[in-house]
């Protein structure tokens, strides 16, 4: 039978580092590099490899992952029949949510990464190769959008994220779980969710700022009053709870709703955006009647990702809602079109 044929594409992270003179781990080793650290690898696949970047996953730039995302749509477009984008773990969740958001198709694209280097006692970087590239080759990972794996686990790009600075098992997906397992060198789906709206057409090379704020008691809401001023096109409010504000700066985000898109999410870890329970000044209610949009399930980093690809690519703000909705929600049309 012959093996898929699988890019690994590396862009630096601790999957990547190692020991500098100076002290502390620095990323050196490329895509080939490690390709050829896993034992088994050839077995699953046809690989071929990629390193354009060489940096820890903090110093990411959106305008890296857009270029990641043309870079892999052109690929798939051929004979890939899928990838593995290899970075640091602190965005991970990060990478994922923007290359799902922007690379359409049914071919697997999955992000994977290290807790620990691969000079570090129990590394965890080959193994998690490994099953990354038994995932993109998997006709059972078809048409699930863009996902990360680590630990032998399986998770959704909308749903991942981050939850421990130190363990192999720090990626989980707390709303619902992951989707599947690699067990016995095969990808084993036990979900299948739907796909959210892919953002298509080109999109615009200027950097368009949009700030992230998390509520906190007693926030009196000058930054947030002052976000149009300092060159923001936008802003994501991480609201407490259910997604609410101080009373006192609702009128703030009237007067802000005027000048740029305003998205709710929550502060909580999980969770979505409530419509229709609380109905005092600065409660959901209040704010969606003001004009801002829900972020639903989505994340404060992830949605403000999604605000800047959208504005990048001039949707229109009437049209935001699918893209910020939870796929398959009553009364939405998706809107792929940019």
């Amino acid at each position: 039978m012959t093996l898929p044929r699988i890019l690994l594409l590396s862009l630096g992270g601790t999957i990547t580092m190692t020991r500098s003179l100076e002290g502390g781990i620095v990323p050196t080793l490329t895509a080939a590099d490690l390709a050829a650290s896993v034992p088994g690898l050839a077995a699953v696949a046809q690989i071929e490899t990629f390193s354009p970047l060489r940096r820890p996953s903090a110093g990411l730039t959106l305008d890296d992952l857009i270029g990641v995302a043309r870079t892999l749509s052109e690929r798939l477009a051929g004979d890939c029949d899928g990838a593995v984008v290899i970075q640091g773990t602190d965005t991970i969740e990060e990478t994922a949510f923007v290359l799902d958001s922007l690379i359409a198709g049914d071919k697997p694209v999955v992000v994977t990464g290290a807790m620990r280097g691969p000079e570090s006692a129990g590394a965890d970087g080959p193994g998690n190769l490994l099953a990354a590239t038994i995932v993109a080759g998997s006709e059972a990972a078809r048409g699930l959008g863009v996902l990360a794996v680590l630990n032998d686990e399986v998770h959704a790009a909308r749903l991942v994220q981050k939850a421990h600075t130190a363990l192999p098992s720090a990626f989980r997906s707390p709303l619902a779980g992951p989707l599947g397992l690699v067990i016995e060198g095969e990808a084993r789906i036990f979900l299948r969710p739907q796909r959210a709206p892919v953002v298509s057409g080109s999109l615009g090379d200027e950097p368009v700022p949009v700030a992230l704020l998390k509520m906190g008691i007693g926030d009196d809401g000058r930054l947030l009053a002052a976000l149009p001023d300092l060159g923001f096109r936008g802003v994501v409010i991480e609201g407490m709870g259910a997604g609410h504000v101080p009373e006192p700066l609702a009128e703030i985000v009237s007067g802000l709703v005027e000048r740029i898109p305003v998205i709710l999410a929550s502060r909580a870890e999980t969770g979505p955006v409530f419509s229709r329970t609380y109905g005092y000044p600065g409660g959901e209610i209040d704010l969606l009647a003001r004009g801002v949009l829900s972020a639903g399930i989505l994340s404060g980093v992830k949605a403000r990702l999604l605000l800047q690809i959208l504005l990048r690519a001039g949707v229109d703000r009437a049209v935001y809602a699918p893209y910020f909705a939870d796929p398959g929600s009553p009364g939405l049309t998706p809107q792929t079109k940019a």
